[in-house]
């Protein structure tokens, strides 16, 4: 419960109701280690580090843990961006910002789009990111495209 407080500390409570199922949906929890399709291991609910090792189970309550705790980290990277974001946009960028992790978040075209102003254009780059391992995958296409839904909520 202390890492969703810290979550909604960090983006605000509307960001973090959108961001977290966003982020379960497209990740999907399973309640030990695999290898994600480029073969990075990985746990729960795309949690990644030098702790997994394959063959680790958790439980329900320690993979929500580990997500939230994810995400406040995670959120960190939404510094990069200078101008002001919407909730939509907040979650959006944090989970593209999980996804991708934060070195390739703020050095984004992204991320230079947002800051100059082009928030159309910051929302429209989420759907350049759906390669994996060199090859298009069709969960990051779903994943992008409701990340861009989300990001564009509410623009003129």
């Amino acid at each position: 419960m202390f890492s969703k407080t810290r979550l909604i500390a960090a983006i605000g409570v509307s960001a973090a109701a959108l961001v977290v199922p966003l982020v379960a949906k497209y990740e999907g929890t399973v309640l030990g280690t695999y290898r994600d399709p480029i073969g990075i291991i990985t746990a729960c609910t795309g949690h990644t580090g030098p702790e997994l090792r394959m063959g680790q189970t958790f439980t329900r309550q320690q993979c929500q843990d580990m997500l939230y705790k994810d995400l406040v980290q995670h959120a960190d990277a939404l510094g990069c961006i200078t101008q002001p974001l919407t909730d939509g946009q907040r979650a959006a960028f944090l989970s593209f910002a999980f996804n991708v992790g934060e070195g390739a978040f703020c050095k984004s075209t992204l991320v230079r789009k947002a800051n100059a102003g082009d928030v159309h254009g910051a929302c429209a780059e989420l759907s350049r990111w759906i390669y994996a391992g060199g090859k298009q995958l069709p969960g990051l296409v779903q994943r992008r495209a409701a990340e861009r839904q989300m990001c564009e909520g509410g623009l003129a």
